[in-house]
C-alpha cells in the first residue's frame, strides 16, 4: 500500500558561483575571468572559484598551490564576508516577498516552501522563475532553482541545470527523476560513500532502490534509512523558518608551519577573539569546546572537552583550547587551527526518528499543479 505523503510546492535556490560572481560584480575588470577565492598560491585553501577558473579543475576547498597548477592564469581575491552577508540580506528579502516559510542553508542557498503564497501564484516553477529574474535585475547576480514536492528532491534538482537555470520535477515525475539519477548526485552521498556504493554495484538510484533496508542499514548505518527513504521520494522534513544553530567556529590557516606550541598560542587568541565575537553576535554560548587541528601532511584531529556550564567569554574558550593543546603531543607541524562550539543553548533534542515500512513509497496527486 502506497503512502500518503503531504504535497508540498519546495523551492531550492541556490546562488552561481556566490563569492566569486561577488567578486566579479564589485570588480568588473574580474568579468569573464579565471578567480579564485581566498587560499593564495603559496598558502591557504580555495573558498570558492567562478566558473572560469572550474573549466581548470579549479574547485572550492583546494589549495591555492594546485589550483594555480592546474590554472596558471588564476587570480586569487580577498574573501569578504561582510559584503557577502550585505548581498545575502538583500536576496532573502525579496524571498520574503513571496513566503515567510524561508530556510537559509547558507549565505547562497534556501529553501523556500510556496505551496501557500503571498503572490496566490499555484505555479511553483513560475514563482522559481520570477524570483531569478528579480536576484538578477535587483542584485546583479545569477542563481539557479530546483522545484519539487520535498527538500531533497528541490535541492538535487537545483544543480541540473546550473548556472542560471531551473529544474523542475513534477509530482509525477518524482520516482523515474529519482531511479535515472547518477548516486552522486545524491544530496548526501559523498565522495567516500559514492566509492563504496560503486564497489557495491551501486551506480544510480535504481540500483540504490532495488536494495533492502536491512542491507543498507548494515552497509552505511544511520545513513542507510535515510539513503532508503529519498530513493523513494520519502523526505518529510518541513522548511524551517528559524534554524537552530548546532555550532560556532573559526579558524586560521597559517603561512608558514607550526612546529611548536608556544607559536600557537598568539594564534589561538586571535582566533578565540574571533569566536567570542561570533558567539556574541548571535547570542548564543556552548558547553563543547573542539579544538581543530590540521597538520603539515593535511591530516586532521580534533581535540574536544565538554563543560558543566554554557561558556562565551573569550578568556574561557582560549583557556580550554590551551588545555586541549596540550593535552597530547602534536604528531608533526601544523599548518592549521580552529576553535569550534557546540552543544549550544540553542539545541532542544533531536526529534524520533519516523518508521519506515519496507512496502511503502511516494504517492502523489497527479493533478497537482506545478
Amino acid at each position: 500500500m502506497l503512502e500518503e505523503l503531504p504535497i508540498r510546492k519546495i523551492i531550492h535556490v541556490d546562488m552561481d558561483a556566490f563569492y566569486a560572481s561577488v567578486a566579479q560584480m564589485d570588480n568588473p575588470e574580474l568579468i569573464g575571468k579565471p578567480i579564485a577565492v581566498g587560499g593564495g598560491e603559496t598558502r591557504g585553501v580555495i573558498s570558492a572559484a567562478s566558473y572560469e577558473a572550474r573549466k581548470f579543475g579549479v574547485k572550492s576547498a583546494m589549495s591555492g598551490r594546485l589550483a594555480i597548477k592546474l590554472c596558471p592564469e588564476l587570480i586569487f581575491v580577498k574573501t569578504d564576508f561582510a559584503r557577502y552577508t550585505e548581498i545575502s540580506k538583500q536576496i532573502r528579502s525579496i524571498f520574503y516577498d513571496y513566503t515567510d516559510l524561508v530556510e537559509p542553508l547558507s549565505l547562497d542557498e534556501a529553501y523556500l516552501d510556496v505551496t501557500k503564497n503571498k503572490k496566490g501564484n499555484p505555479s511553483a516553477s513560475l514563482i522559481a522563475q520570477e524570483i531569478r529574474v528579480r536576484i538578477f535585475n535587483e542584485v546583479g547576480l545569477m542563481a539557479s532553482a530546483g522545484i519539487s514536492i520535498n527538500k531533497f528532491i528541490a535541492k538535487v534538482a537545483s544543480d541540473y541545470n546550473k548556472p542560471n537555470g531551473q529544474k523542475t520535477v513534477n509530482p509525477e515525475e518524482v520516482l523515474q527523476f529519482l531511479e535515472d539519477l547518477d548516486i552522486r548526485k545524491f544530496y548526501g552521498v559523498g565522495k567516500v560513500t559514492a566509492e563504496k556504493m560503486y564497489q557495491k554495484g551501486i551506480f544510480t538510484g535504481q540500483d540504490l532502490k532495488s536494495k533492502s533496508l536491512e542491507y543498507l542499514d548494515k552497509n552505511f548505518g544511520k545513513s542507510g534509512r535515510y539513503y532508503y527513504s529519498v530513493v523513494r521520494g520519502i523526505h518529510n522534513s518541513e522548511v524551517k523558518p528559524n534554524r537552530i544553530r548546532k555550532s560556532l567556529a573559526a579558524e586560521r590557516t597559517f603561512s608558514e608551519n607550526l612546529s611548536s606550541e608556544i607559536f600557537m598560542l598568539e594564534k589561538l587568541d586571535h582566533i578565540a577573539e574571533e569566536v567570542a565575537k561570533r558567539l556574541k553576535k548571535n547570542d548564543v554560548a556552548g558547553k563543547t569546546i573542539t579544538l581543530k587541528i590540521k597538520y603539515s601532511d593535511f591530516t586532521l584531529q580534533t581535540r574536544s572537552k565538554t563543560l558543566a556550564y554554557f561558556v562565551s567569554d573569550k578568556s574561557l574558550i582560549l583557556e580550554t583550547a590551551k588545555n586541549l593543546l596540550y593535552q597530547e603531543k602534536l604528531n608533526n607541524s601544523v599548518r592549521l587551527l580552529g576553535i569550534s562550539l557546540s552543544n549550544l543553548n540553542t539545541d532542544k533534542g533531536k526529534k524520533a526518528k519516523p518508521k519506515v515500512d519496507d512496502k511503502k513509497s511516494v504517492s502523489v496527486q497527479l493533478r497537482f499543479d506545478f
